[in-house]
């Protein structure tokens, strides 16, 4: 009703992204496509800003860039600031998200970071050997057999994914430098390390220690209208469909957790 009376002032209105979860292709990660929606929804709302709560381990590259760039672009069309709230971490592709708003605040136990490229696979010759199982591998090309987990590991298959990581890591380095500006301390920040809390803060990673609705109470007065924003789960995932997919996934998505011990 208050819409309709010309004379009443709405409260400040703040849409609250939620990006929880790896982010990747995969039906249960965070991606472009699974977020355009929701993120064009936030910035359609009128809202006074936007909250992104990230708790993220990281995952694609790419996808984190083209989450990033959209907040970004919407951010900067619409005039609206963006806040981001890390909970328990915001790393690798997760501190790319959060270096979408225009300030991020963290808990006092937050990990914030890892600024790098991994590439991580297994490998198998000595197994297959052992059970007397012989690879045989024809190719067209000779890169097409490269990284083989199934043949020992070679120094110029390491050389070439260092050669395939630089580029990836340098457009990382790149966006935060972007984003965070003369914030950043003249310090290696971009060795993959990872900071807790106030350490974030101190190197110019994070602008403080604060929860979400405090700290928008702080900006936008004690009547602002928070709005939760989160994916919807697919009608498969909610009547528990494609489990084998679903547990492949959640084995890889629970290695990149416990790097964090999470």
């Amino acid at each position: 009703m208050m819409n309709f009376i010309p004379f009443l002032t709405r409260p400040p209105l703040v849409p609250v992204i939620r990006l929880a979860g790896t982010i990747g292709t995969g039906r249960t990660a965070l991606s472009d496509a699974g977020l355009a929606s929701l993120i064009e929804k936030a910035f359609k709302m009128k809202p006074a800003a936007v909250a992104l709560v990230i708790n993220s381990p990281g995952g694609s590259a790419v996808q984190s860039s083209l989450i990033a760039a959209r907040v970004r672009r919407l951010a900067d069309d619409k005039g609206v600031k963006v806040h981001a709230f890390v909970e328990d971490v915001a790393a690798s592709g997760g501190y790319w998200l959060a270096c979408a708003a225009d300030d991020i605040w963290v808990d006092d136990s937050s990990l914030v970071g890892s600024i790098g490229v991994i590439f991580a696979s297994f490998g198998f010759p000595e197994l297959l050997a052992k059970q007397g199982v012989e690879r045989r591998v024809v190719t067209a090309g000779k890169s097409k057999s490269f990284a083989d987990p199934f043949l020992p590991q070679k120094p110029e298959d390491v050389d070439r994914l260092r050669a395939l990581q630089t580029p990836i890591h340098q457009a990382f380095i790149a966006h935060v430098k972007a984003r965070r500006g003369n914030r950043l301390a003249d310090a290696d920040l971009f060795n993959a390390d990872i900071w807790v809390g106030q350490g974030a803060v101190d190197l110019g990673l994070a602008d403080g220690v604060a929860h979400l609705v405090p700290k928008l109470k702080v900006l936008y007065g004690d009547k602002v209208k928070l709005v939760p924003l989160g994916q919807k789960r697919g009608l498969l995932a909610r009547f528990g469909l494609n489990l084998a997919e679903d547990a492949l996934a959640s084995v890889e998505e629970r290695a990149l957790w416990a790097r964090y011990g999470l």
